[in-house]
């Protein structure tokens, strides 16, 4: 387990004028590492290091939980006090339970205040990352287009140069992005995505949500959102009532939509996992080109 040096630790205790008198690993991820700090008066932080064998840009994690604080202050996100390439220091956040009913139904509606943040295209203007991967986010006025050419075909891309994904697989996803305009013929206006949500990056406590993590954001049809959000689970019956009840969930997403839109995050874990994550976009890609 990666630790703080004692670089690290001068540089965090100058920043926040105050003493670490613990400091306990929280475990390695993907590409960085956690570490939960107490201080002398009290104030609980967590801090990220960067892997030394991977390019984690957590100014760019930094950027994107700035960016939300602004836009979306009902979101609980941790304040950042350090955003540095391979340091990320911000508050803990309570938590410690799982998504109950309770938490599922306030998540949905912090979504929805958070979908209703728009902009005039889709993308960013600069660009974010999905764990350890830099997403391109160029302003765009076609959903279709930014999703086919910014998000499905680059990562398909990717996996195949990686040797992760059989070359025969990314021409019958290029098969699927030709057809994409019978599916996704009509899109929302560009919202505000958190990106990245499943319940390792969702923090609750006594049935509400305390913290939202790890963000990839973007502007985007919030179907993307809400379809990542089924991917492994974590949006419920609970969840999806409630958002309905204040965003109408349009027709066909769940039948037609929802698995075109999982490609993307499923080819982000082929790139990080590979094995079973290919027979799941074979799965989808079979479903919708034969």
């Amino acid at each position: 387990m990666t630790v703080l040096s004692d670089c690290d630790r001068a540089h965090i205790e100058t920043a926040l004028a105050g003493r670490i008198v613990r400091c306990v690993g929280m475990g390695d991820g993907v590409n960085a590492a956690l570490s939960g700090l107490i201080l002398a008066d009290g104030r609980r932080m967590v801090a990220k290091r960067a892997l030394s064998n991977r390019a984690a840009r957590l100014d760019l994690e930094a950027a994107m939980l700035r960016t939300l604080a602004v836009h979306a202050p009902a979101l609980p996100i941790p304040r950042v006090h350090i955003g540095t390439v391979d340091l990320l220091v911000m508050d803990w956040m309570p938590g410690g339970e799982g998504l109950t009913t309770a938490a599922e139904e306030h998540l949905a509606e912090l979504l929805v205040g958070l979908h209703a943040v728009q902009a005039d295209t889709y993308g960013l203007g600069w660009d974010t990352v999905i764990g350890p991967l830099v997403q391109a986010n160029p302003p765009t006025l076609d959903w279709l287009v930014f999703f086919r050419d910014h998000r499905l075909l680059p990562m398909a891309e990717l996996v195949v140069r990686e040797g992760r994904l059989p070359v025969s697989l990314r021409r019958r996803i290029d098969q699927l992005a030709a057809r994409l305009p019978s599916w996704l013929e009509a899109a929302s206006p560009p919202s505000l995505i958190h990106g990245d949500l499943w319940s390792g990056n969702i923090i609750s406590k006594n049935g509400r949500v305390t913290g939202v993590i790890d963000p990839a954001i973007y502007y985007a049809d919030p179907e993307m959102e809400l379809a990542f959000g089924t991917l492994f689970g974590t949006f419920g019956d609970a969840f999806f009532r409630r958002y309905h009840e204040h965003r109408p969930i349009q027709p066909g997403f769940f039948e037609v939509r929802r698995d075109l839109y999982t490609l993307y995050p499923l080819l982000v874990h082929v790139h990080l996992f590979g094995g079973a994550y290919v027979v799941a976009v074979q799965r989808i890609v079979d479903r919708y080109v034969g």
